[in-house]
């Protein structure tokens, strides 16, 4: 089985990132097909433990059913917002809806303990199906509240545009990942390149040709 490629720097963007070449209408992939994909998501990007992956594997059909789709959901309420952003378009207010309701389900199942003289903004002791969702938009909500959410961007490489948050020095990268996407655009720059120095040869051979 594949591991998912967790390189945006945030699991909210890598969530976004699980629906493939969305801006491919020809060649679009849904990574999170079923609710296992869901939970192998959950435990690579260690927002779940190997024990309770077990443990919701094992839960009620019905609820895995409800938790995927929600997942769906709120992946894309963020992508709306993340990439109405880069697109310097005001998110729209239907996507916002979506996440308030998620980031409100998600603070409403969390639990306050008191552990050794320090409290524990902590999950329920009982895992449950959508405890994955809940941790997703728990993280995607401390996201869009900081600075970071400003520094998120998508690649550049077209069609691939996956979201990633800019870590680099100067704010300047433009890849999801240099070694794909990047190396990808540089081998198709030069390629253009050459082929416009080839273009004045080849017209000068058919000058030639018609004398």
């Amino acid at each position: 089985m594949v591991d998912f490629n967790l390189l945006a720097g945030h699991v909210a963007l890598d969530l976004v990132n699980t629906y493939d070449n969305r801006f491919r209408p020809d060649a679009q992939t849904e990574l999170l097909a079923t609710y296992d994909d869901l939970v192998r998501f959950a435990a690579q990007a260690g927002l779940v433990s190997e024990v309770e992956k077990q443990v919701l594997r094992a839960s009620e059909k019905n609820a895995q059913g409800a938790a995927l789709r929600s997942a769906r959901n709120l992946r894309e309420g963020l992508a709306r917002v993340f990439y109405g952003s880069q697109d310097e378009q005001t998110a729209p207010a239907e996507a916002i809806a979506i996440l308030e309701r998620h980031f409100k389900v998600a603070a409403q199942n969390r639990t306050l303990t008191w552990i050794d003289r320090h409290a524990l903004w902590g999950w329920p002791a009982r895992v449950e199906a959508a405890l994955p969702v809940w941790k997703l938009a728990d993280a995607a909500f401390q996201l869009l509240i900081s600075e970071a959410a400003m520094r998120v961007r998508s690649c550049e490489a077209d069609p691939c545009r996956w979201l990633f948050l800019d870590n680099s020095k100067n704010h300047t990268r433009r890849w999801c990942d240099m070694k794909i996407c990047g190396n990808r655009m540089k081998a198709r720059r030069f390629q253009a390149r050459n082929a416009q120095a080839r273009e004045p040869q080849r017209q000068q051979r058919n000058e030639v040709n018609r004398d």
